[in-house]
């Protein structure tokens, strides 16, 4: 419990902009301004409430799914599930994804970017665990652009309520922190101060998924239902499509693992990214060896580097500083900095497996 008060401190600090009393009650966090959440009142129905303008304190509110439950959720009309070739790792947490346009509108279609879609959009992902349901991210498109609220579901499990301050866990005698209103754009940071989908892209959804009737390719079913449009006329042979990172039949070593590095890694890690600085760029189609890491020296030396020399050394895993960040959990190390308190020890033993394969050598320092 010391390690969990200490990770929510830490989180409460960001999201309030500076310390206060170290108390229990964390819901006395004062709520960040900007971000505009307030309690709803919406109209008499059935059909899913979205305001633009007004979010809403409960996630219940907007009627995204007919029930409750969120073990078992049933989306509502124009709410959709999908699933991801290869998804972020979150501590071995289990998702559920939708994505929710509004009546008469669709998203465009892109070949690389994530797809367009239009103010009035919400797209959903709840993390579960054995133990319970912990929360569910909601990416809501406003007017004033998108906004990122974390709902976390009461002990009860029938009810989710927005937390600016987000939350910490223990799950399997491990922390689990749920962000703070202003750690999503540590991920979905688009341009400086822009938030954006990063999920929703021809490559990471061409897949199937079984709606109900067997399984059909999730985005010719999106142009089915006409929620998508500007797709190829044959979107599973036609479009760009992800790996999956643990399925050694699928893919070659070297594109699994790169799969799996863009989607922890790429979202901060390309040439417009908040770590654009490091000259890393992480991007699955990345062809430039030294600013994909080979060999490439960090840029700023310390701690986190764990006194290596380069980014990817090939044969060597054990002289990488990408697979030392990757297989650390302490908070000045590990990369992704947020988003997870585990080792994914899966994913550092495809990206180790990968780098002793490599062939080639770095310079040896003087």
């Amino acid at each position: 419990m010391r390690l969990l008060r200490a990770l929510l401190a830490a989180s409460l600090l960001v999201a309030c902009g500076g310390g206060g009393d170290d108390d229990d009650d964390d819901d006395d966090a004062a709520p960040d301004a900007a971000v505009n959440v307030e309690v709803c009142s919406p109209p008499a129905g059935t059909d899913v409430y979205f305001d633009p303008d007004d979010l809403c304190d409960f996630l219940s509110s907007y009627r995204f799914f007919t029930n409750n439950n969120p073990v078992a959720l049933d989306p509502n009309d124009r709410v959709v599930p999908y699933e991801m070739n290869t998804p972020l790792f979150s501590d071995y947490a289990a998702k559920q994804r939708y994505i929710y346009l509004p009546p008469g509108e669709t998203m465009a279609y892109d070949d690389a970017a994530s797809f367009d879609l239009p103010v009035g959009s919400a797209i959903l992902k709840t993390f579960g665990f054995p133990e319970r349901v912990i929360e569910t991210r909601v990416l809501f498109h406003t007017n004033d652009g998108w906004k990122g609220v974390a709902y976390i579901w009461n002990d009860a499990q029938d009810e989710a309520e927005k937390k600016v301050a987000g939350g910490a866990f223990e799950i399997d005698d491990y922390p689990y922190i749920v962000p703070n209103q202003n750690q999503c754009k540590e991920c979905h940071e688009e341009v400086e101060d822009t938030l954006g989908p990063i999920g929703p892209k021809a490559r990471n959804i061409n897949r199937d998924f079984d709606y109900g009737g067997g399984n059909v390719n999730q985005l010719q079913h999106f142009v089915d239902i006409g929620f998508l449009t500007g797709a190829p006329s044959d979107p599973e042979t036609e479009a760009p499509r992800a790996p999956v990172w643990d399925d050694d039949t699928d893919a070659t070593l070297e594109q699994r693992a790169k799969a799996y590095l863009e989607i922890n890694c790429a979202h901060c890690h390309n040439p417009e990214g908040r770590a654009r600085t490091s000259g890393l760029d992480l991007r699955a189609d990345n062809a430039d060896v030294l600013s994909y890491g080979v060999c490439k020296p960090p840029v700023a030396a310390g701690g986190g580097s764990g006194g290596l020399q380069y980014g990817i050394v090939p044969g060597m895993p054990d002289q990488s500083i990408l697979v030392f960040r990757m297989d650390s959990n302490q908070p000045d190390v590990q990369m992704p900095e947020l988003g997870r308190s585990r080792v994914h020890t899966e994913g550092v033993a495809l990206v180790r497996e990968w780098i002793t394969a490599l062939e080639g050598s770095c310079p040896t320092p003087e």
